[in-house]
């Protein structure tokens, strides 16, 4: 396992050297500055593992930290790993302006830049998975392989669920308690609803600061994103991945994308909630690692 310790740098950590005594484990590095978005945006993020360049980029109101040990400890021995917040999330710059996809699209073509790769494999879930589509099809230099997980193409066949938005309303009442409550009941399954699940959300979900008022932006830039008569366009490996039990963007989504992908793999979770990689990070990494290895 790479060494970790506070701070974010675009090279993986050297054993003992880089690390300070009694550093978090927090899966940060140290030595080098933030990730920069487009504009010279300076965004958080984390950056672990030695292998091929993997980006991923979360969802509404996700960040870093909730991609979630198990995941990454599967993908690092693969991958060099950066993990970024979108902006106006944790230590980046503030996010006052209402952005698209599109501009999220560029703050990650920026971050891959500026993490010295000529390109990267790329995991985008929800709006995360948004931003995937926009980023291959806006730069598709930059773009090696695409996984799009519990994601839309949006447009009129898009479907975001009632549930989705019951999340975003709890969210804006700043009630943290019922916006975590919500959440994690959009976000998972009943089955991994075990004793002590609600605790590690909690604890991932309030690592890092998400200001309510970006929570909404991103909602109304997960609204207006349409993709649909351009990801035919797409000419890198791609693959979806979607659980069936998904609440917040529905199955129905993933074929969707399937039919507008048509050489796409498409990988289902059974009996997933919308956050299959918590669900099943074993399966999630073997996917990915077969659709950008081979």
């Amino acid at each position: 396992m790479t060494p970790t310790c506070p701070g974010t740098t675009w090279s993986p950590c050297s054993p003992t050297t880089d690390c300070k005594p009694g550093a978090r484990a927090s899966g940060h590095c140290c030595g080098m500055e933030f990730p920069i978005g487009a504009g010279g945006r300076r965004l958080d993020g984390v950056r672990r593992g030695r292998g091929a360049p993997l980006l991923l980029i979360q969802g509404m109101a996700g960040h870093h930290e909730m991609w979630g040990e198990e995941l990454l400890r599967e993908l690092e021995g693969r991958f060099d790993i950066v993990a970024y917040d979108h902006r106006g999330v944790g230590r980046g710059d503030r996010a006052d302006e209402p952005f698209t996809v599109a501009d999220l699209a560029d703050d990650a073509a920026a971050v891959i830049v500026a993490a010295g790769w000529t390109g990267a494999h790329v995991l985008g879930v929800s709006l995360g998975g948004m931003v995937a589509q926009e980023l291959v099809l806006r730069h598709p230099s930059l773009v090696r392989s695409v996984a799009l997980g519990c994601t839309t193409a949006g447009g009129a066949d898009g479907v975001i669920s009632e549930t989705s938005y019951r999340m975003v309303e709890a969210i804006a009442t700043r009630d943290v308690e019922h916006g975590l409550r919500t959440s994690f009941e959009a976000n998972l399954s009943r089955r991994y609803a075990v004793p002590g699940a609600l605790e590690i959300y909690r604890r991932r979900a309030l690592a890092v600061k998400v200001p309510v008022p970006v929570v909404l932006m991103q909602f109304q830039a997960a609204l207006a994103h349409d993709s649909t008569d351009r990801l035919r366009d797409v000419d890198v490996p791609a693959l979806i991945l979607h659980g069936t039990a998904d609440a917040g963007i529905p199955p129905v989504n993933a074929r969707q994308l399937a039919e507008l992908l048509p050489a796409a793999e498409v990988e289902w979770f059974e009996g997933a909630g919308h956050l299959f990689w918590w669900e099943e990070p074993d399966r999630t990494a073997s996917a990915l690692i077969a659709n950008a290895l081979g």
